[in-house]
Order: structure tokens, then sequence, then C-alpha cells
């Protein structure tokens, strides 16, 4: 798939369950949250921020949106969903661009101090975003083999 996130979905077929949950010492979160907050931030980012309905459960949302932390291990069934989305919301988010869907955009500012004015600003900081927390997993991923 040509849209496929770089990196993601191969945590996935490279970890079982137990290290994509375990949360290394000096860290606050493990690879699957990571994953979990990605999704839930391009929701908040693109969807929320346009007030278009989105693709995502309201309890994926809740549990990944910043400011939250694993609260407990995540079962192979939320990961198996938290893949599904990873893969599967790339091309209604790109249909729904196209389409036009995202007329108005709520602006705000992030909690690390960026402005987003437009939906073109939030998709450039959601990819930077999506960035960082793949910077941040290859850092733990060093902690858990």
């Amino acid at each position: 798939m040509e849209n496929e996130p770089v990196g993601l979905p191969q945590i996935f077929g490279n970890y079982s369950l137990e290290p994509l949950n375990r949360i290394p010492d000096g860290f606050s979160n493990n690879l699957i949250w990571n994953i979990g907050h990605i999704i839930a931030t391009q929701h908040k980012l693109i969807y929320i921020g346009s007030e278009v309905k989105g693709n995502i459960p309201d309890e994926i949302f809740n549990s990944y949106q910043s400011g939250t932390r694993p609260a407990a291990a995540v079962s192979q069934r939320e990961a198996d969903l938290l893949k599904r989305l990873l893969l599967e919301l790339i091309e209604p988010t790109i249909c729904d661009f196209n389409n036009k869907k995202f007329v108005t955009y709520r602006e705000r500012t992030t909690g690390t101090g960026f402005h987003l004015t437009s939906m073109y600003d939030a998709f450039k900081w959601n990819n930077y975003h999506e960035g960082l927390h793949l910077s941040y997993m290859m850092s733990i991923k060093k902690f858990i083999v």
C-alpha cells in the first residue's frame, strides 16, 4: 500500500503482546500506547479539529489521547484493533480530504506550542508528531529485547 505508515505496522510483526506492553525503566509508556496515541492524535487533529465525525471508537480515543498513560496491559483483541486502525484509517482520511469533507478548521495551539490555523497545518503537524513517536518507539525497542 503506497500510503502505509512507515515502520509502524512492522512493530506488530516483530513483537508479541508482552514486549508491546512492556514499559522500560525510565519510560512512561510502551510501544502499543505510542501506536494508539498516534491514532488518537490524528483523529483529534484532523477530524475533531474540522468538526467531522471520525472513524475510531471513543474508547480508543479516550485511552490514548494526550495526557493519558498506559493504565493496564493491552489485550490481544485491542492490539489487533489498533493494528487494523493504523492500516485502515489512511484511505478514508484521504477520501474525506479529496471529497472536501474538511470545510472548516478550529484554530488551536498544541500542547507543545505549535499554532494550527488550517487543515494543512494539522496534516503537517500530524506527520511531525508521528515522527516524534516513531523515534520514542525506536528508543523503547532498545530496552525490551
